[in-house]
């Protein structure tokens, strides 16, 4: 009688142990499923969305023009029958270049413009060429197309928004704002501001003006 209730126990605790492997290879398998449907649905970025407060921040221009073209582009829907131009992002007190303004960040309106172009044609916002020549220009030392000479600019198509901003240098830095604009009614359709650190180009050695004076400063090596 007794090896009788052994044996029934024995099958109950197999069978039992059986169906619990089951369940829970089940469950491995449902959680891996989640885990892949999650990983699918995060979205691709060109960058890794790390904390970067502790790296150089010499050769990021391009991840903080980025960052700035998300917050600027996040409500904005590309139209294919509309047209941007990308021109220059210029200081907020003269609004122009000035190449006597040396400082850090002397030539970061020029990235911006061009990092800019970039951005909008990834996210699907068409960008005309505004300096685009007529004809190919060869020279003895290079060929190009892109021209700031206005007797050999071609015709501009239509622009129906414009991609600008101002620049603000403080000492440490320069606070971008960047707009888009429509040309007809001149309304501000979106706008965004991100601070690019000075020494995005410039590490060792960096030149600056205060109070119309030029200050050279030897980094720390």
């Amino acid at each position: 009688m007794n090896s009788m209730i052994n044996n029934d126990s024995r099958v109950f605790l197999t069978e039992s142990i059986r169906r619990l492997a089951i369940v829970l290879s089940y469950a491995t398998l449902c959680v891996g499923l989640l885990a892949g449907c999650s990983t699918l649905d995060e979205p691709k970025s060109q960058f890794a969305q790390t904390d970067t407060s502790d790296v150089s921040a010499l050769g990021n221009v391009e991840y903080h023009t980025y960052l700035l073209a998300n917050e600027l582009f996040a409500d904005m829907n590309p139209a294919r029958q509309s047209r941007y131009a990308v021109v220059g992002f210029v200081p907020a007190d003269t609004m122009k270049y000035s190449a006597d303004h040396q400082n850090p960040l002397m030539l970061l309106g020029h990235q911006l413009e061009q990092g800019m172009i970039t951005e909008a044609t990834k996210r699907g916002f068409p960008t005309q060429e505004f300096k685009l020549s007529n004809d190919i220009i060869v020279s003895d030392e290079s060929d190009r197309v892109l021209t700031r000479d206005i007797d050999q600019l071609s015709n501009v198509e239509r622009v129906d928004f414009y991609i600008t901003g101002t620049m603000v240098y403080q000492e440490s830095g320069a606070v971008v704002n960047a707009r888009i604009i429509n040309a007809r009614n001149k309304n501000i359709v979106a706008a965004a501001t991100r601070f690019f650190p000075a020494e995005l180009f410039w590490r060792e050695e960096q030149v600056t003006t205060r109070n119309g004076k030029l200050y050279r400063t030897e980094g720390t090596r």
